[in-house]
């Protein structure tokens, strides 16, 4: 065998299973007495009915349908797998203290539970890493047939960790000099397929209408069609056009959504440099740690972002599967957005009349008292962070402006796409019929009203008269 290197006998008689050179050694943490290796169920460590929530945790409230197991083990489990839990015992618990860091079950009500985390099992200012704890890996569970994060109590220690919007409702108000009615907009119709320069014509429509802003949509980023150098320089001359000539505070929400983080900011950037103090975020798509970066340079140069929840419906719409929308709009207000999609009722996207109040309380409220009528299970207390602007908009046209003042009040931003630039008349025209519209019903008019003295309003409210959405009550 002299022919054969070294290094290869060496290979070929070492015994592979004889196991690593230090199997035999001591183990460096002595197993506790306590300890029993096996499977026991999740409810007997995590199920703990008389335990009493403390301010300082923060607080869930899932709906569960079990699969294979009751209620309470399927909770246990979640409460298990979401905080300090795996599927058997392991050894190294001996190693901290679980009975403190675990989260525990403390009560179910029929199919809802009621699970506590505490304070400590979580970073301060990051939502990423509350989604990444509570829905990270537990809506996979076997043990779940179906689950749905109905409602977080965030506690105000971890609140306080949060910078929240930059400029609010009140500032945006002063700003924008628009008071004793809701900011209205409209969307830029057809959202794609535009050049920069045709686009920026609808634009400029809008705005010397009377609308108060413009907006890009969702899915508008830089396309080949429409570069996003180019479209946000046609977009700012007209906005500056239109507010020389009309007198007005005017703005155009520009989309600085893109595939990286730092590309985004190097649009936001440009936006700053056109004179632009508005831009807008597609802050689900992105991600929340992408969005927390936008909002951190935003408010450094004193901008403004209006967040589009592009993407929600995934996870939100499904009754029994999925996260709430006002989880979502808890989290989007603590990290700093300015505004927020919520839906209408009224319009052509899904959302109930309460569900939707409850979204308006949390984006707008110091302090929201729970409402299970309205879908809040727990009080929160957001630690004086402004508020966040809830914005309508979604298949909204002039029949539907009564019916969001009722649902929104005053504070609140009103998008209408095609109910603006579907008027017979073209987009200034309809511009003018929902600034007319808005104004009126807002001062305590009614539409009949104020179409007299309209022409455009008239013909809005004779176009769209049978054209209505369902209403969930």
């Amino acid at each position: 065998m002299s022919h054969i290197p070294k290094e290869v006998i060496t290979v070929a008689t070492h015994n592979p299973i004889a196991g690593p050179k230090t199997a035999g050694i001591r183990p460096t943490a002595e197993l506790s007495a306590a300890y029993q290796a096996g499977v026991r169920p999740y409810a007997a460590d995590y199920y703990v009915p008389d335990y009493i929530p403390q301010d300082t945790d923060l607080l869930c409230a899932f709906r569960i349908k079990p699969r294979g197991v009751d209620m309470i083990e399927a909770a246990a489990a979640v409460a298990a797998e979401s905080s300090t839990g795996t599927w058997t015992e392991v050894w190294s618990n001996q190693l901290t203290d679980i009975d403190f860091y675990k989260a525990k079950v403390y009560a179910v009500t029929g199919d809802i539970a009621y699970i506590a985390y505490p304070l400590d099992l979580f970073e301060e200012n990051s939502v990423v890493n509350i989604m990444s704890s509570i829905v990270g890996n537990v809506f996979g569970f076997k043990a779940v047939g179906a689950l749905r994060l109905e409602d977080m109590r965030i506690p105000l220690a971890l609140v306080k960790t949060f910078p929240g919007p930059r400029v609010g409702i009140d500032d945006e108000r002063v700003w924008s000099d628009k008071w004793d009615r809701p900011l209205i907009g409209g969307t830029v119709k057809p959202k794609l397929g535009l050049s920069p320069k045709a686009y920026s014509t609808i634009i400029y429509e809008c705005l010397s209408g009377g609308l108060d802003t413009s907006k890009d949509d969702e899915n508008m980023n830089s396309q080949p069609f429409s570069r996003w150098r180019d479209r946000f320089m046609y977009a700012q001359d007209a906005v500056d056009k239109a507010a020389a000539e009309t007198g007005e505070f005017k703005g155009h929400w520009h989309n600085v959504t893109a595939g990286s983080t730092e590309e985004s900011l190097r649009r936001l950037e440009y936006c700053y440099e056109l004179g632009s103090r508005m831009v807008m975020f597609d802050f689900l798509t992105a991600g929340f740690a992408a969005s927390a970066d936008i909002f951190k340079r935003a408010g450094e140069l004193d901008m403004i972002v209006h967040c589009h929840r592009a993407m929600h419906a995934v996870f939100t719409r499904q009754p029994d599967h999925g996260i709430a929308m006002r989880v979502v709009a808890k989290w989007l207000r603590l990290t700093g957005g300015d505004h927020l999609h919520t839906g209408t009722v009224v319009g052509k996207l899904e959302g109930s009349w309460n569900d939707t109040l409850g979204i308006i309380d949390i984006l707008r409220q110091r302090y929201v008292k729970a409402n299970l009528e309205h879908g809040i299970y727990f009080d929160q207390d957001f630690g004086g962070l402004k508020a966040t602007w809830p914005v309508a908009s979604g298949g909204i046209h002039v029949h539907h402006v009564p019916d969001l003042l009722k649902i929104y009040g005053n504070d609140a931003f009103f998008l209408f796409g095609g109910g603006t630039h579907g008027h017979p008349d073209g987009s200034r025209a309809g511009a003018v019929a929902n600034r007319v519209a808005v104004e009126s019903v807002a001062s305590g008019k009614t539409l009949q009203e104020a179409a007299r003295t309209c022409p455009e309003l008239r013909k809005s409210l004779e176009l769209w008269a049978d054209v209505k959405f369902e209403v969930q009550q």
